[in-house]
Protein backbone atom coordinates (compact mmCIF):
# COMPACT_ATOMS: atom_id res chain seq x y z
CA UNK A 1 0.00 0.00 0.00
CA UNK A 2 1.05 3.47 -0.82
CA UNK A 3 0.01 6.35 1.78
CA UNK A 4 0.45 10.00 0.73
CA UNK A 5 0.99 12.83 3.06
CA UNK A 6 1.94 10.38 5.42
CA UNK A 7 3.78 12.89 8.01
CA UNK A 8 0.26 14.83 8.18
CA UNK A 9 -2.08 13.66 11.04
CA UNK A 10 -4.72 11.97 8.90
CA UNK A 11 -1.75 10.12 6.86
CA UNK A 12 0.11 8.83 10.02
CA UNK A 13 -2.86 7.33 11.35
CA UNK A 14 -3.27 4.97 7.81
CA UNK A 15 -0.39 4.16 7.97
CA UNK A 16 -0.30 2.66 11.74
CA UNK A 17 -3.59 1.44 10.94
CA UNK A 18 -2.60 -0.63 7.89
CA UNK A 19 0.41 -2.16 9.61
CA UNK A 20 -1.26 -2.87 12.23
CA UNK A 21 -4.09 -4.64 9.54
CA UNK A 22 -0.99 -6.76 7.68
CA UNK A 23 -0.65 -4.34 5.26
CA UNK A 24 3.26 -3.25 4.04
CA UNK A 25 3.47 0.51 3.81
CA UNK A 26 5.24 2.98 1.54
CA UNK A 27 4.93 5.75 3.92
CA UNK A 28 5.53 8.76 1.36
CA UNK A 29 5.97 12.26 2.30
CA UNK A 30 8.61 15.59 1.74
CA UNK A 31 10.22 15.79 5.11
CA UNK A 32 12.76 12.62 5.33
CA UNK A 33 12.86 13.46 9.29
CA UNK A 34 9.29 13.22 10.11
CA UNK A 35 9.16 10.22 7.96
CA UNK A 36 11.66 8.80 10.21
CA UNK A 37 9.19 9.58 13.11
CA UNK A 38 6.33 7.69 11.61
CA UNK A 39 8.13 4.74 9.73
CA UNK A 40 10.97 4.57 12.82
CA UNK A 41 10.36 1.26 14.67
CA UNK A 42 7.37 0.49 12.81
CA UNK A 43 7.62 -3.29 11.49
CA UNK A 44 6.22 -3.67 7.82
CA UNK A 45 6.76 0.44 6.76
CA UNK A 46 9.33 2.05 4.69
CA UNK A 47 9.43 5.58 3.40
CA UNK A 48 9.67 7.46 0.32
CA UNK A 49 10.56 10.79 -0.04
CA UNK A 50 8.53 12.30 -2.58
CA UNK A 51 7.48 15.83 -3.34
CA UNK A 52 4.26 16.63 -4.20
CA UNK A 53 4.61 19.69 -5.64
CA UNK A 54 6.45 18.11 -8.72
CA UNK A 55 5.11 15.02 -9.13
CA UNK A 56 6.30 14.22 -12.63
CA UNK A 57 8.88 11.64 -11.63
CA UNK A 58 8.40 8.54 -9.86
CA UNK A 59 11.10 8.13 -6.74
CA UNK A 60 13.02 4.64 -7.21
CA UNK A 61 10.40 2.62 -4.54
CA UNK A 62 7.23 3.21 -7.10
CA UNK A 63 8.83 3.19 -10.31
CA UNK A 64 9.21 -0.62 -9.65
CA UNK A 65 6.80 -1.77 -8.54
CA UNK A 66 4.51 -4.89 -10.22
CA UNK A 67 1.26 -4.72 -8.02
CA UNK A 68 0.31 -2.86 -6.13
CA UNK A 69 -2.98 -3.18 -3.77
CA UNK A 70 -3.98 0.19 -2.38
CA UNK A 71 -3.51 4.07 -2.72
CA UNK A 72 -5.01 5.85 -0.30
CA UNK A 73 -4.36 9.80 -1.21
CA UNK A 74 -4.01 12.10 2.24
CA UNK A 75 -2.08 14.46 1.21
CA UNK A 76 -3.44 18.01 0.84
CA UNK A 77 -2.69 21.97 1.52
CA UNK A 78 -5.04 24.08 2.53
CA UNK A 79 -4.17 27.86 2.48
CA UNK A 80 -6.37 30.46 3.01
CA UNK A 81 -6.67 33.66 1.44
CA UNK A 82 -9.63 35.77 -0.65
CA UNK A 83 -8.92 35.70 -4.22
CA UNK A 84 -7.53 38.75 -4.55
CA UNK A 85 -4.41 37.49 -2.34
CA UNK A 86 -4.34 34.08 -3.59
CA UNK A 87 -0.96 34.40 -6.31
CA UNK A 88 -0.66 32.32 -8.82
CA UNK A 89 2.07 30.39 -7.24
CA UNK A 90 -0.63 29.52 -4.15
CA UNK A 91 -2.57 27.99 -6.81
CA UNK A 92 -0.16 25.98 -8.50
CA UNK A 93 1.01 24.58 -5.50
CA UNK A 94 -2.89 23.80 -4.11
CA UNK A 95 -3.99 22.23 -7.45
CA UNK A 96 -0.22 20.72 -7.75
CA UNK A 97 -0.73 18.70 -4.51
CA UNK A 98 -3.89 18.13 -3.35
CA UNK A 99 -5.15 17.51 -7.38
CA UNK A 100 -2.31 17.14 -10.44
CA UNK A 101 -0.43 14.96 -7.87
CA UNK A 102 -2.95 12.58 -7.15
CA UNK A 103 -4.15 12.09 -10.75
CA UNK A 104 -0.36 11.45 -11.90
CA UNK A 105 1.27 9.30 -9.01
CA UNK A 106 -2.61 7.36 -9.95
CA UNK A 107 -1.71 7.36 -13.58
CA UNK A 108 1.62 6.33 -13.23
CA UNK A 109 0.93 3.50 -10.67
CA UNK A 110 -2.22 2.36 -12.69
CA UNK A 111 -0.39 -0.79 -14.44
CA UNK A 112 0.47 -2.23 -10.73
CA UNK A 113 -3.34 -1.58 -9.06
CA UNK A 114 -4.72 -3.14 -12.05
CA UNK A 115 -2.37 -6.54 -11.72
CA UNK A 116 -3.30 -6.68 -8.22
CA UNK A 117 -7.01 -5.63 -8.65
CA UNK A 118 -6.38 -3.03 -6.33
CA UNK A 119 -8.62 0.22 -4.57
CA UNK A 120 -7.61 3.63 -4.74
CA UNK A 121 -9.22 5.62 -1.59
CA UNK A 122 -8.92 9.95 -2.56
CA UNK A 123 -9.28 11.53 1.80
CA UNK A 124 -11.27 14.83 -0.35
CA UNK A 125 -12.63 17.62 2.14
CA UNK A 126 -15.53 17.94 4.33
CA UNK A 127 -19.12 16.84 2.75
CA UNK A 128 -20.55 19.43 0.74
CA UNK A 129 -18.02 22.03 1.05
CA UNK A 130 -17.92 24.65 -1.91
CA UNK A 131 -17.53 28.19 -2.26
CA UNK A 132 -15.94 29.04 1.07
CA UNK A 133 -15.14 32.91 1.10
CA UNK A 134 -11.23 32.84 1.46
CA UNK A 135 -10.64 29.62 0.88
CA UNK A 136 -11.27 29.50 -3.11
CA UNK A 137 -8.03 27.64 -4.41
CA UNK A 138 -7.90 24.41 -1.62
CA UNK A 139 -12.18 24.09 -2.36
CA UNK A 140 -11.40 24.37 -6.20
CA UNK A 141 -8.67 21.43 -6.11
CA UNK A 142 -10.70 19.42 -3.96
CA UNK A 143 -13.70 19.57 -5.93
CA UNK A 144 -11.50 19.11 -8.75
CA UNK A 145 -10.33 15.81 -7.08
CA UNK A 146 -14.14 14.69 -6.62
CA UNK A 147 -14.15 15.10 -10.51
CA UNK A 148 -10.81 12.88 -11.05
CA UNK A 149 -12.04 10.13 -8.39
CA UNK A 150 -15.65 9.77 -10.19
CA UNK A 151 -13.64 9.37 -13.83
CA UNK A 152 -11.03 7.09 -12.48
CA UNK A 153 -13.93 4.90 -10.98
CA UNK A 154 -16.12 5.02 -14.60
CA UNK A 155 -13.05 3.79 -16.31
CA UNK A 156 -11.60 1.58 -14.33
CA UNK A 157 -14.56 -0.60 -13.03
CA UNK A 158 -14.06 -2.83 -16.33
CA UNK A 159 -10.30 -3.51 -15.09
CA UNK A 160 -12.17 -4.75 -11.41
CA UNK A 161 -10.34 -1.43 -9.84
CA UNK A 162 -12.57 -0.08 -7.11
CA UNK A 163 -12.21 3.79 -6.51
CA UNK A 164 -13.37 5.30 -2.85
CA UNK A 165 -13.93 8.77 -1.88
CA UNK A 166 -13.82 10.05 1.70
CA UNK A 167 -14.94 13.05 3.13
CA UNK A 168 -14.05 13.86 6.91
CA UNK A 169 -15.86 16.52 8.85
CA UNK A 170 -13.34 18.66 10.62
CA UNK A 171 -10.31 16.13 11.81
CA UNK A 172 -8.04 16.60 15.01
CA UNK A 173 -4.83 18.00 12.98
CA UNK A 174 -2.48 19.83 13.25
CA UNK A 175 -3.68 21.77 9.66
CA UNK A 176 -6.98 22.00 10.96
CA UNK A 177 -5.52 23.66 14.32
CA UNK A 178 -4.17 26.38 11.86
CA UNK A 179 -6.94 26.60 8.76
CA UNK A 180 -9.37 27.70 11.80
CA UNK A 181 -6.62 29.99 13.53
CA UNK A 182 -6.65 31.25 10.01
CA UNK A 183 -10.63 31.92 9.92
CA UNK A 184 -10.64 32.97 13.49
CA UNK A 185 -12.70 30.39 14.63
CA UNK A 186 -11.76 28.00 17.75
CA UNK A 187 -10.26 24.55 17.44
CA UNK A 188 -10.49 21.97 19.91
CA UNK A 189 -9.24 18.60 19.39
CA UNK A 190 -12.28 16.44 21.43
CA UNK A 191 -14.51 17.85 19.49
CA UNK A 192 -13.39 16.44 16.05
CA UNK A 193 -12.91 13.45 14.30
CA UNK A 194 -9.92 11.77 15.41
CA UNK A 195 -7.03 10.60 12.98
CA UNK A 196 -7.37 7.09 14.60
CA UNK A 197 -10.88 6.80 14.09
CA UNK A 198 -10.84 8.12 10.24
CA UNK A 199 -8.18 5.51 9.57
CA UNK A 200 -9.99 2.74 10.87
CA UNK A 201 -13.13 4.18 8.25
CA UNK A 202 -10.14 3.79 5.38
CA UNK A 203 -9.19 0.40 6.51
CA UNK A 204 -13.16 -0.86 6.70
CA UNK A 205 -13.31 0.80 2.74
CA UNK A 206 -10.57 -1.83 2.00
CA UNK A 207 -11.86 -4.72 3.86
CA UNK A 208 -14.88 -4.92 1.93
CA UNK A 209 -14.94 -7.73 -0.32
CA UNK A 210 -14.87 -7.84 -3.95
CA UNK A 211 -18.27 -8.34 -4.98
CA UNK A 212 -19.09 -4.44 -3.38
CA UNK A 213 -18.09 -1.14 -3.33
CA UNK A 214 -17.74 1.71 -1.30
CA UNK A 215 -17.59 5.05 -3.47
CA UNK A 216 -18.67 7.53 -1.16
CA UNK A 217 -18.33 7.59 2.91
CA UNK A 218 -19.51 10.86 4.64
CA UNK A 219 -17.90 11.27 8.08
CA UNK A 220 -19.08 13.69 10.26
CA UNK A 221 -17.77 14.53 14.00
CA UNK A 222 -20.48 13.48 16.93
CA UNK A 223 -22.41 16.96 18.68
CA UNK A 224 -20.75 17.28 22.02
CA UNK A 225 -23.11 18.17 24.68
Amino acid sequence: MLVTGATGGIGAAVVRAATDRGYHVMAAGRDAARLDQVCGGVPGTSPVLLDLRNPADLPQPLAGLGRLDAVVHCAGVADVASVEETSYSMWSETLAVNVVAAAELTRALLPALREAVGHVVFVNAAPNLHAVPRWSAYTASKAALRELADSLRAEEARNGLRVTTIYPGGTATELLQTVRAQFGRPYRAADCIQPATLASVVLTVLDMRDDACLPEVSVLPMPRR
